[in-house]
């Protein structure tokens, strides 16, 4: 039963095809291909004068360009601006540049750090005011600091907002964890 399906089903795709096929062959019309019914309403554009005026642009050329700019008719790069004549033994212009940031100052004391068996990812251990912070790898801390790499004795912290760095020397615990051990 399921096989005569089949065929009812392949037979009517196939005279479904031939039908499409035999439509498609008598609708084309040889040599155009397309769109036919919009050519009865094309009109071409109406152009005066197809001629490019050279007259006017030669006369554009010779006009002498006073902008600051390069001149756009010109193909050769822009002579150079003249630079003011500097008296005799007067010293080069000093270059002023952007004032130098003051470092970087992180408000904790990193004190020590540990690191787990199963990920071996370090924690370091900060000391801010009588608050003891643990902060691992990667993770930000006081809201505006990144944890970047823990050293052996020192860590690397980045301040998000600017992209700053600081390595915190690692220094003896604060008296108050010491008395709780």
């Amino acid at each position: 039963m399921k096989r005569r399906v089949e065929i009812y089903v392949l037979a009517g795709l196939l005279v479904a095809l031939a039908v499409i096929a035999y439509f498609r062959l008598q609708s084309s019309v040889p040599g155009i291909s397309g769109v036919l019914a919009s050519e009865a309403n094309f009109r071409p554009l109406e152009v005066r004068e197809p001629q490019l005026r050279l007259q006017l642009l030669e006369k554009i050329q010779k006009l002498e360009y006073s902008g600051s700019h390069r001149n756009i008719f010109v193909a050769a790069p822009p002579p150079p601006t003249p630079q003011p004549a500097r008296p005799v033994g007067a010293a080069p212009p000093v270059p002023t540049g952007l004032p130098v940031p003051p470092p970087l100052q992180v408000p904790v004391q990193f004190f020590g750090y540990s690191s787990e068996r199963r990920d071996r990812r370090r924690a370091a251990f900060f000391a801010s005011g009588e608050d003891v912070l643990i902060v691992r790898e990667g993770d930000s801390f006081l809201g505006r600091f990144r944890l970047v790499h823990i050293g052996n004795d020192s860590a690397d912290v980045e301040e998000m907002s600017t992209g700053r760095h600081a390595t915190l020397q690692m220094v003896q615990p604060p008296e108050q964890a010491q008395a709780l051990n």
